[in-house]
């Protein structure tokens, strides 16, 4: 399901993206345009200055005439700036560019270089670095500004969408639909019913006076505000159950820690279902950079991750049926009886049980009201570049919010982050609170919170209160994020399955220790008191709420699943052990 999430692709041509190199050494600006003109030259515009205030005017100049960017290389010591100092010009002008830093094959035991290229990435002036051409042709220069060129692509594709979405811009339920195609990662465009674009798709799609949500598809069908089911059944996702109901393993939840277990299971030949009540990803989709999971060095967004993580899933056999929620889980027959929202029941030798966590709503009224109307849970690619030139406020100091908040201030006038606390860095990442001091149009209001909002049919201003004097103001806002943490999925659960105080499932000594075990054993050590039904992920007690974290427990609860069959006298593909 992957695929770009264009925000204004439309039929009309535009011109060509540019690749701009700058280095003052002629030889290696010479040797980096033959590479990228070979590769490039027929869809591409390879630009080279080798000056960095020569190169700040050309992009200034090419913003004013709407030209694209979508690579942008500098050497990492020029005479007029550093090359870091330029390309966190660049982010200014062109925020959408990927940047890089071109170092030297010898400047790995350059103490200055390394410091300048760690301070970079550190303070998100650059994306990565990428060595320059050594030989022709260069593959490792090629495939590094390969993988720049499809995550720009991703962003600001001009080709046709698979999917046209038709609505109010600050429609709530036009902002929904965009949140599904975003998060499952498939092509689409939006535009206004006033637009150029938008009158045009309505009158192709036979519906000249709509005002939308109407949605058009590539094989042609056209969708009149359909239910998030009905989209998604149009482009391909299994909503419905079939005939096959006996599975070795249910996972119940398709975030991080459940398509972790569905890549273990079914690569480890287990019938492997996944259940998931909206869309793959959950939380960890609105993530729209995840800098620090391990082999990403320029980080990906939580959508990407959970993209690729259903295509593995899936190639492996794991059978997906989403937007359909579990509504009860009991002991049938010697096994586990799952039942789904529409009557239906599968059969299952195990249980994982990986429904995450939802973002906790802010309880006010008028905000309520507004919600994708300006006012957001999370912070996806759909809604970012709805907030361009707008004042933008978030909520929340964790990293969540700080992510958000740095992908915000790419299209956004100003970004203003309002926590409660004293201190970003209880609850942030370092390399977060760095980025976000670095950057120049997000503003940190500590000791600060919303109380109120209002517009007329969308978010116009905010109430601020300073949590230390009392005082408040109203502000301009054209979108307010909210990020203030979540609550678990777990309220459909049986009573035997033991929860905390706030709803988290209890699970291995903890669930021996509370008196509800029934069996001789211990539990295992992410079984519930249920015997059989595991939990990982955010809904589990304790849990660290890190995607790293939530991926490793999703890949070892599998192990102990396999044991549960053993325990049961079932092969892990739900067969007799001496079959």
């Amino acid at each position: 399901m992957e695929g770009t999430v264009p925000a204004d692709a439309g039929d009309r041509k535009r011109p060509q993206p540019a690749l701009l190199l700058v280095d003052d050494d002629t030889e290696v600006l010479a040797a980096a345009r033959r590479e990228l003109r070979r590769w490039y030259g027929d869809h591409y515009r390879v630009l080279c200055r080798r000056s960095a205030q020569d190169a700040l005017a050309a992009l200034r100049e090419m913003r004013r005439e709407g030209q694209p960017v979508a690579v942008v290389l500098s050497d990492v010591w020029m005479e007029e700036m550093s090359g870091s100092e330029f390309l966190a010009r660049v982010r200014r002008i062109h925020p959408h560019a990927r940047r890089a830093l071109m170092i030297d094959w010898g400047a790995w035991g350059h103490r200055r270089t390394a410091d300048a290229l760690v301070q970079a990435m550190a303070l998100g002036h650059i994306d990565y670095y990428v060595l320059k051409p050594a030989r022709e042709p260069d593959e490792l220069f090629h495939r590094t500004i390969a993988e720049f060129v499809h995550e720009w692509t991703r962003l600001e594709s001009a080709a046709p969408s698979e999917v046209t979405l038709v609505a109010d811009h600050w429609s709530p339920r036009a902002s929904e639909l965009r949140n599904l195609l975003a998060r499952t990662g498939v092509p689409h465009s939006f535009h206004t019913p006033g637009s150029e674009e938008g009158r045009q798709a309505l009158i192709e799609a036979g519906r000249p006076e709509g005002r939308g949500p109407v949605v058009t598809l590539w094989d042609g069908q056209v969708l009149d505000d359909p239910s998030n089911a009905e989209l998604a059944s149009a482009y391909g996702v299994e909503t419905a159950l079939g005939e096959e109901v006996d599975y070795d393993v249910v996972i119940v939840g398709g975030g991080p820690a459940g398509l972790s277990a569905a890549v273990y299971a079914s690569s480890e030949g287990m019938r492997t279902l996944v259940v998931e009540r909206e869309t793959i990803g959950g939380q960890a989709s609105s993530s729209s950079l995840i800098r620090n999971y391990l082999g990403f060095p320029r980080g990906l967004s939580g959508a990407e991750l959970a993209q690729r993580a259903y295509q593995q899933a899936w190639i492996f056999g794991t059978r997906f049926l989403m937007m359909r929620e579990a509504t009860g889980v009991r002991e049938e027959d010697g096994r586990l009886a799952v039942e789904l929202s529409g009557g239906e029941q599968v059969s299952a030798g195990a249980v994982v049980l990986a429904t995450g966590v939802s973002y906790r709503r802010i309880g006010i009224a008028s905000l309520e009201a507004l919600t994708g109307a300006g006012v957001f849970y999370g912070a996806s690619v759909a809604e970012a570049k709805g907030v361009a030139g707008l004042p933008v406020y978030v909520v929340g100091g964790g990293n969540s919010a700080g992510q958000a908040a740095l992908h915000l201030a790419e299209s956004a006038e100003r970004v203003t982050m309002l926590v409660r606390g004293d201190s970003l860095a209880r609850d942030m990442s370092r390399y977060l609170c760095r980025e976000i001091e670095a950057a120049e149009n997000i503003e940190v209001r500590l000791g600060s919170e919303v109380r109120d909002g209002e517009g007329e049919g969308r978010l116009e201003r905010l109430l601020v209160r300073d949590c230390g004097t009392g005082e408040e103001e109203w502000v301009d806002a054209g979108a307010l994020f909210i990020l203030i943490g979540a609550h678990p999925h777990t309220d459909w659960l049986p009573e035997t399955v033991e929860r905390d105080g706030g709803g988290y499932v209890v699970c291995g000594p903890e669930a021996a220790e509370c008196g509800r075990w029934p069996l001789d054993r211990p539990p295992m050590a992410f079984e519930t008191t249920l015997p059989g039904v595991f939990a990982v992920g955010d809904v589990q007690a304790g849990a660290v709420k890190r995607v790293a974290s939530a991926v490793g427990q999703g890949s070892v609860v599998i192990g102990q699943v396999h044991a549960r069959e053993r325990e049961a006298g079932r092969s892990a593909v739900g067969l007799p052990e001496n079959h």
